[in-house]
């Protein structure tokens, strides 16, 4: 692998949505990007020449999971991730911070880092930022994330504003962790954190731009917080951070908060929802999400989405769909699973297009007028 990480902006529209690229030395990443999650060195049920298909340029694998099974030296033994698990093209690597975050029960969290129990054995584990960093390298993986905290909501001010100064040490830490020139090829990625307090918000991004990283995520969001205030602190916050570096919103979602996000100057983005969802019925479309368990689709002969160009909707039937989910067959999860998949990376183009054209405010418009008819999700 040669070359270096870049960054390069585009087009900004009126309205402050980006079109990017990413060049990283195993592709390039067109911005705004939807990065598909491959957890377990896998996107649940479709192979990597599947997820290619669907326009897909990069995904996101999981450091946690991978660090207790099957662990990052056999990893790196096999030839690292692209090679285990046959993805050609780049891969992000969260920290692992936030999965062990959320086993309340199972850890204890110091300066040097956490302190924690595998959910799959119950064994003695230890998470530091460089060891963070020192296993997304034996991963392989391209991009990088520093170890951080991410707060759960609610959560009192003084312990948001704790929380977001050791992430700033933390960060720190991973920085010198990597303690090379970048001729590797690999970016490193810090977290902006902060909660829904503005100034920590602001204190945050200004403590990671004086460290300086190649790209840099917003971190605590969409984690129970009322989508009003997720909606108001994605109304500045991508902002605070640097216009000539990726912006990277994670673990968020779903199709209108990603529209709403693009608008707000935000070029990277992770979820599960079009994996998982698919796994319960829950297809996505342009006219809205639809639940292909219902009875209404048990005798409905047309596609998912009659403008959806992906395999599935060229080859088979809503009620063929229903029958797969009700039978419990497996390829019913993977069918679906695919056209979600699909419907994300179109949204995705959709939305540079109209970013490049100047007529993104046109787009968001059109987006919310046809998804009257959305169902609750499953």
């Amino acid at each position: 692998m040669s070359g270096r990480f870049a960054f390069e902006l585009l087009h900004v529209d009126p309205g402050g949505a980006r079109r990017g690229r990413v060049h990283t030395p195993r592709g390039v990443i067109e911005t705004p990007a939807f990065m598909p999650v491959g957890t377990a060195a896998t996107v649940k049920t479709v192979d990597p020449d599947e997820v290619r298909s669907t326009g897909a340029q990069i995904l996101l694998a999981n450091t946690y999971h991978l660090f207790l099974r099957p662990g990052p030296e056999s990893v790196a033994r096999l030839g690292g991730l692209h090679t285990f698990m046959q993805w050609s093209g780049p891969i992000l690597t969260d920290s692992g911070g936030y999965q062990v975050f959320s086993l309340a029960r199972l850890r204890k969290i110091s300066e040097e880092g956490v302190a924690f129990r595998s959910h799959l054995d119950g064994s003695a584990r230890f998470l530091s930022p460089e060891i963070a960093v020192r296993v997304q390298e034996r991963l392989d993986a391209d991009i990088l994330m520093q170890l951080d905290e991410c707060p759960p909501y609610p959560a009192e001010r003084g312990y948001l504003a704790r929380s977001m100064e050791m992430s700033l040490r933390w960060a720190a830490r991973s920085k010198t962790a990597r303690a090379t020139d970048g001729s590797d090829g690999r970016a490193l990625f810090g977290i902006m954190q902060g909660g829904m307090e503005r100034d920590l918000r602001v204190a945050s991004a200004a403590g990671l731009m004086e460290i300086g990283f190649d790209g840099y995520a917003l971190g605590g969001l969409s984690v129970g917080e009322p989508k009003e205030l997720m909606a108001e602190v994605l109304s500045y916050a991508p902002a605070l951070l640097p216009k000539d570096r990726p912006r990277y919103l994670m673990g968020v979602g779903k199709p209108e908060d990603l529209v709403m996000a693009v608008g707000n100057g935000v070029d990277m983005f992770d979820c599960v929802l079009p994996t998982r969802n698919a796994r319960n019925g829950q297809l996505f479309t342009r006219r809205g999400a639809l639940n292909v368990k219902t009875a209404r689709y048990r005798e409905d002969p047309g596609p998912v989405d009659p403008e959806c160009r992906c395999p599935v909707c060229r080859r088979f039937g809503l009620a063929y769909l229903h029958h797969l989910f009700r039978a419990k067959e497996m390829l019913g999860h993977r069918l679906m699973t695919l056209h979600n998949l699909h419907y994300y990376q179109d949204l995705m183009a959709g939305m540079r297009e109209a970013i490049q054209a100047d007529r993104f405010d046109r787009f968001v418009q059109e987006f919310h007028t046809r998804r009257m008819g959305e169902e609750p999700c499953p």
